[in-house]
């Protein structure tokens, strides 16, 4: 895995191409995944020469579901990750495994399959991004420890609207081994700082926001490097 600001924190800026990959890794000093989602591409192999582009300037690069979290484009991203060799992917909790134990059956290297869930609004339950099933926090972590699930997206928590129930998420899988979590929505520099307080002193192995909407050139398609910067320069010195 990429370096860790503070031993900790990563952060997921969309990259166009090799050049705006090597802008963002640069502004974002490092501690940057980059990555694509799978909406994006009209066909696997389209998509998975873009990973194959993006890797020749890092080790890991990350494919999203796209559409705001579309659980519909699981297999999808399954399959670019298949001929690609990403190192990260998304997918709803409920393909999650299912996809890791395609993957290493597959052959391909190692790769961290985070699993999808959504705030529910109320702090101690989480909702599961395809089914809708509604479960209690310390239930759902439970279950995802024993499937051997490593990292837990929570998506959208629309800036800090779902704050408390994003740190009672990551204190609870903390303590039940899961590796990571990765918050996504509405998160930009205004909103940044307060996130990262939120959960700075929880003993967790890496805490990634996916950062997107804001950091993006509606014209160019391309991730802005001052963005990237500015969104560092809230979080340095914390």
């Amino acid at each position: 895995m990429n370096d860790k600001l503070y031993g900790k924190f990563l952060f997921n800026f969309l990259a166009k191409d090799q050049k705006n990959a090597e802008a963002v890794m640069e502004a974002g000093k490092g501690f940057v995944v980059p990555g694509i989602t799978a909406d994006k591409f009209n066909t696997v192999e389209e998509a998975a020469e873009k990973v194959k582009e993006l890797k020749t300037v890092t080790n890991m690069v990350s494919i999203g579901l796209g559409g705001g979290g579309n659980t519909a484009n699981w297999k999808k991203v399954l399959e670019i990750a298949a001929a690609s060799n990403p190192g990260h992917i998304n997918q709803p909790f409920e393909t999650a495994t299912y996809s890791k134990g395609y993957l290493d059956g597959n052959g391909t290297p190692k790769q961290l399959v985070n699993a999808l869930i959504q705030p529910t609004g109320e702090v101690g339950k989480i909702k599961l991004a395809n089914s809708g099933t509604i479960l209690a926090v310390e239930e759902f972590m439970e279950v995802a420890s024993g499937l051997g699930i490593e990292s837990i997206k929570m998506m959208p928590v629309k800036g800090t609207q779902h704050l408390e129930e994003l740190i009672y998420v990551t204190k609870v899988a903390s303590k039940k081994g899961i590796r990571g979590v990765e918050p996504a929505g509405g998160i930009s520099a205004s909103n940044i700082k307060e996130i990262i307080q939120g959960v700075k002193d929880i003993d967790i192995e890496f805490f990634m926001p996916h950062i997107f909407g804001t950091t993006i050139d509606k014209e160019s398609g391309e991730t802005i490097p001052e963005k990237v910067q500015e969104i560092l320069n809230e979080v340095e010195g914390l």
